[in-house]
């Protein structure tokens, strides 16, 4: 017993920073799905996650019964959500995996739990215990000063963020810690400058490429 909890506190290796954060915004950008080093890990299936379906998204439409989807508050109509069942797991999870894997949404295609730990920004649902237990494993090289300058740019984007959530609003920024956490990523390149972190964006600068990356 003691070994096993060992090896489920071992850090995992998430890669150096600046190969992640190229291939991250490929993945968004692209739906070319997140190349994430999983394992065996299923936390984001069994963690009460709501899942958006866009309307785009044909071939996983047809593979989850009307009945399990639900439309997306605040977006366009077509666009659904999926939730979880009573023990909060995906209702696609089947067997421990998922049942449409081929077809899954392309919401999770794109999950990438390394944003956590790239940002900073932790999970503080009781429902995501086992993703907070997975990302705090996750240990980025950053050998470069390249590497160092694109993590603090990435966090200093998240502070951002949430310091000025309310001067954002909410038509611009939703308040859940995965949205803040991708999109953190999206706009990191306005904190970049030659010698580090840049002079703080106005809130106007940041709005603007929030709502480009959304």
């Amino acid at each position: 017993m003691a070994d096993d909890q060992t090896d489920a506190q071992q850090d995992l290796a998430a890669g150096r920073f600046s190969s992640w954060i190229v291939a991250f915004g490929r993945a968004q950008r692209d739906d070319a799905g997140a190349a994430v080093p999983c394992g065996g890990c299923t936390a984001c299936c069994t963690s009460s996650q709501f899942v958006h379906v866009a309307p785009d998204e044909t071939r996983t439409l047809s593979r989850i019964p009307s009945a399990l989807l639900f439309p997306a508050p605040g977006l366009p109509t077509g666009n659904v959500l999926m939730g979880y069942d009573e023990r909060g797991h995906c209702p696609m999870f089947v067997d421990g995996g998922c049942s449409i894997y081929e077809d899954r949404p392309r919401t999770c295609r794109t999950y990438d739990c390394r944003v956590f730990p790239a940002t900073g920004i932790e999970l503080d649902d009781a429902s995501k215990a086992l993703i907070s237990d997975r990302t705090r494993r996750w240990k980025f090289d950053l050998p470069a000063e390249r590497d160092r300058r694109q993590q603090a740019a990435v966090r200093a984007a998240a502070a951002y963020l949430r310091e000025h959530a309310d001067e954002l609003g909410d038509g611009v920024l939703a308040r859940n810690p995965t949205q803040l956490a991708f999109v953190a990523v999206a706009v990191h390149g306005l904190f970049l400058g030659d010698g580090g972190t840049s002079a703080e964006p106005s809130v106007d600068v940041v709005a603007a490429a929030v709502r480009r990356a959304r």
